[in-house]
C-alpha cells in the first residue's frame, strides 16, 4: 500500500511540475528551437558541436540575458515590470493583512450592531466579477488621476482582497480564548498592548495564510492591470499580453524565462509559510 501511495504521489508531482519543467526547457532554447515542429526536449551544452540527436537542442541562456532588452511594443524591459508587480503585490498584501486584522478583531471582540449583516455584505461583494465594475472604476480613476499609478492599483487590490482578509482572519481570532486577553488586562496591559502581545502572536497562522492568498491574487491579476494602465504601473501579466502581435514574433524563450522568474517569489513565499498553510486550510473560517 505504501508503494502504491508513493507511486501516486510521484505521478501527481510529475504532472503538477510539468508546466514549470516545460517552461524551464523552453527558456533554454533559441526562438527557432522553441517554435520548431520537431519536438526538442533534451538540452545539450551549446558548445557541443555537430548535429544533435532527435529530441535534443543546443541549450543557451540567451533568453535570460534578453530580459534586459526592451521588446518592440513595450516601453521598458522585463525587470521594470517585475518591480511594478512586486511593489504593487507586496503593498496591497501588507495593507490587506493589516486592515483585515484590525477589522476582524473588531468583529470578533466587540458587539457591533448588525455584525452578521455586515459580514455577509462583505462576503457578497466577492460574488461580483471584478471585470463587471472595471468601466466605472476606470471613469472614477480618470477623475482622480489614479490610472497608470502604483497607488491606484494598490488601493484597488486592497479593496478586493480586504473582503477575503476579514473573513479569514476573523475565523482565527474567534478561536483565541477571550480569557487570554482578560488575564492580560488584569495584569495591567492596555487593550492595544493585549492585542499586540496576545492576539497577534496567536493569529499569525491566519495572517500568514491570508497573506498567501492576497499576494497570489494581486500578483496574478490581469484585468485591472491591463485596463487601468497604458504605461507606468504595468505589471508582468499585462506586459506578457502586450507582446502579442509583435512584428518580430512572440519571443517564447524570453517569455518562458520571465515566467519562471515571475512565479519564483510566490513559490518561495508559499514554501516559507507552508507550516501555517496546513493548519490554515483546516481551521478558521474555512472550518466554519
Amino acid at each position: 500500500m505504501k508503494v502504491l501511495q508513493r507511486l501516486l504521489l510521484l505521478a501527481y508531482f510529475v504532472v503538477a511540475t510539468l508546466p514549470l519543467a516545460w517552461m524551464a526547457v523552453t527558456s533554454l532554447k533559441t526562438r527557432d528551437d522553441a517554435i520548431s515542429l520537431d519536438p526538442r526536449v533534451v538540452p545539450l551544452p551549446s558548445a557541443d558541436g555537430g548535429p544533435h540527436a532527435p529530441l535534443t537542442f543546443a541549450a543557451t541562456t540567451d533568453a535570460f540575458r534578453r530580459l534586459s532588452h526592451v521588446h518592440v511594443g513595450a516601453e521598458e524591459d522585463f525587470w521594470s515590470y517585475l518591480w511594478n508587480s512586486a511593489f504593487i503585490g507586496l503593498g496591497s498584501t501588507l495593507a490587506s493583512v493589516v486592515l483585515g486584522t484590525l477589522a476582524a478583531y473588531g468583529f470578533s471582540r466587540y458587539p457591533i450592531a448588525g455584525a452578521k449583516d455586515w459580514l455577509f455584505f462583505i462576503l457578497s461583494t466577492r460574488f461580483l466579477p471584478p471585470l463587471a465594475v472595471v468601466v466605472p472604476i476606470l471613469f472614477m480613476y480618470r477623475e482622480l488621476d489614479l490610472q497608470g499609478t502604483h497607488f491606484g492599483l494598490i488601493l484597488l487590490y486592497t479593496a478586493f482582497n480586504l473582503l477575503l482578509s476579514v473573513w479569514l482572519i476573523k475565523g482565527f481570532i474567534d478561536e483565541i480564548p477571550r480569557a487570554f486577553e482578560e488575564a492580560a488586562l488584569v495584569d495591567g496591559y492596555t487593550r492595544l498592548q493585549a492585542f499586540a502581545r496576545v492576539i497577534l502572536p496567536q493569529a499569525r497562522t491566519g495572517m500568514a495564510v491570508t497573506a498567501v492568498f492576497c499576494l497570489i491574487s494581486a500578483w496574478n491579476e490581469y484585468g485591472f492591470a491591463m485596463t487601468l494602465n497604458s504605461s507606468g504601473a504595468l505589471t508582468v501579466p499585462a506586459y506578457f499580453a502586450g507582446l502579442q502581435g509583435n512584428i518580430d514574433g512572440m519571443p517564447w524563450p524570453q517569455i518562458a524565462a520571465g515566467a519562471l522568474i515571475f512565479v519564483a517569489p510566490i513559490v518561495l513565499f508559499t514554501v516559507a509559510v507552508r507550516k501555517h498553510l496546513l493548519r490554515g486550510m483546516t481551521f478558521g473560517t474555512i472550518k466554519q
